[in-house]
């Protein structure tokens, strides 16, 4: 099993940026196929972004491709994730989630662990 922490989040201009990191217990963190997704208010959960276990693979949202990058550092069992450009459509609690499967999901339902959130917010 494993536990997360998100960090990082908060009150950003448009056009801005922030790094949120994802902090995850445990000793087999490598073996973790990791994501990110948000929730708006009133809004579905959306997936952002994911990276395979070792950092050599990473899949993103159309919404944030070029404007997003996630990265993971296994020494550190930690996930990133840096939001360039941001815009107030960004606004959202952001969570990081673990997949057992090493496999790229989209799928919120597909991940097996989750961290309790970040609140970022984008003014304009």
């Amino acid at each position: 099993q494993v536990q997360l922490v998100e960090s990082g989040g908060g009150l950003v201009q448009a056009g801005g940026s922030l790094r949120l990191s994802c902090a995850a217990s445990g000793r087999t963190f490598s073996r973790y196929y990791m994501g990110w997704f948000r929730q708006a208010p009133e809004k579905e959960r959306e997936f952002v972004a994911a990276i395979s276990g070792s950092g050599g693979i990473t899949y993103y949202a159309d919404s944030v491709k070029g404007r997003f990058t996630i990265s993971r550092d296994n020494a550190k069992n930690t996930v990133y994730l840096q939001m360039n450009s941001l815009k107030p459509e960004d606004t959202a609690v952001y969570y990081c989630a673990a997949d057992e499967s090493p496999i790229l999901n989209r799928i919120d339902r597909r991940y097996d662990y989750w961290g309790q959130g970040t609140q970022v917010t984008v003014s304009s």
